[in-house]
């Protein structure tokens, strides 16, 4: 019996199919309006948020200065909407906030490899950032559009190329205000991705040939120069690839956070990273005469499966190659997590969990620990760049 030819036809095929598959899915899970909705909070969690008890947010809510939230219809207990929940947060949050003359920190989060959480670290920081009362602009610059999905905007269908970032890889534009829009989660604004951003690995070398002195690794930093005052966080979500656009991307960042499993591959893969990356900086620096720096960088252990015998050797590993870049915390692989996935959502999408209230927590205080920790770095990059007398963006290459 012969085998069918698999010709360019049949791929064709097999991709309408699957992008059918992947719309039908998400028409099924996420909202029909509105698609996806923001989780409101309760008075527990708004105190939390606050670093205050619940007491006094009672105690608070009857000054009448700030949203008391809504009585749900039983009576039992109050919630409050994201939006309240940012203007509470930041009125008792005010030391982290964006200092006055300060500029955005652009976090870039990568990894050579996918299936690292890479994704899903890039949002969780961004709406845990948001929770606390920080104004975040999310850009997607994977072709996959992962970031986009999760914010319920299906690439393949919806995105088109004034939406991304292409106009800037072309030299067609040099600010990426056009490209924003408003996401579903107040306080975070997103530039979206698809699979058309393709394009521009061969728009940013033909630039360069084109004109010797264009600087093709730095027109998506030189396209947030007009937004930095505006937002107090950029978070890019990078290609799992060091291509043309993933150079842009960390060349626009003030820090770097990358996602690194406790298995073996996954390892070995984050050292071809930063093996690569060097070599590449270094090249750029060169070039350009000026040094890149950065505020921080992170590596955090995620996906981290407590019944692999091999992650707590592997883990030692990471522990003895990264030291002092290693963040203190373990994001853990739970059921949580996964099934959030599935419905292109993430733990803090949750309104409320059926499954286990304790692998529930285990994983949203694993992620709550990941924003407190970075958003620390955050509000040392500000201070240290006002005790400097910079108000403007780091060196680039």
């Amino acid at each position: 019996m012969n085998r069918p030819v698999i010709d360019m036809a049949r791929i064709t095929s097999l991709a309408t199919r699957a992008s059918g598959m992947v719309e039908g899915i998400r028409g099924r899970l996420l909202a029909p309006e509105a698609r996806k909705i923001a989780p409101n909070f309760t008075a527990t969690q708004l105190a939390a948020l606050c670093g205050v008890d619940k007491a006094h947010v009672a105690y608070r809510i009857t000054k009448g200065d700030l949203p008391a939230g809504q009585l749900t219809p039983t009576g039992g207990r109050r919630e409050f909407t994201l939006d309240e929940v940012r203007r509470w947060t930041r009125e008792y949050r005010r030391t982290a906030m964006r200092p006055a003359g300060q500029q955005a920190i652009t976090i870039a989060v990568g990894n050579f490899k996918g299936g690292v959480s890479k994704t899903t670290t890039a949002m969780i920081l961004a709406q845990g950032l948001s929770m606390r009362g920080h104004r975040v602009l999310a850009i997607d610059v994977d072709p996959q559009g992962s970031f986009s999905t999760l914010f319920g905007i299906l690439p393949e269908t919806e995105v088109e190329e004034d939406m991304t970032i292409v106009p800037i890889c072309r030299g067609e534009a040099d600010d990426i205000r056009y490209a924003i829009q408003p996401t579903y989660w107040p306080g975070i604004d997103l530039v979206p991705a698809a699979p058309l951003l393709f394009q521009a690995e061969f728009s940013l070398p033909a630039m360069q040939m084109n004109d010797p002195t264009a600087r093709f690794w730095d027109v998506l930093n030189a396209s947030l120069e007009g937004v930095r005052q505006e937002y107090d966080v950029i978070i890019i979500d990078t290609p799992p690839s060091l291509s043309y656009v993933t150079i842009n991307a960390f060349m626009a960042a003030d820090g770097i956070l990358v996602p690194v499993p406790p298995s073996a591959l996954d390892f070995a893969s984050s050292a071809q990273f930063w093996s690569l990356f060097a070599d590449l900086g270094s090249n750029l620096d060169q070039a350009s005469k000026r040094g890149k720096t950065f505020d921080f960088l992170h590596v955090l252990l995620s996906r981290v499966d407590q019944s692999d015998v091999a992650a707590p050797a592997v883990r030692q590993w990471i522990q003895a190659t990264y030291g002092e870049y290693l963040l203190p915390v373990e994001v853990p692989k739970t059921t949580v997590t996964s099934s959030k996935a599935a419905e292109f959502g993430t733990v803090y999408d949750v309104q409320k969990y059926e499954g286990s209230a304790k692998t529930y927590k285990r994983a949203s205080e694993a992620y709550d620990r990941v924003v407190e920790l970075v958003e620390q770095s955050v509000v040392e990059a500000w201070r240290g760049r006002a005790a400097a007398g910079v108000a403007a963006a780091p060196a680039t290459a």
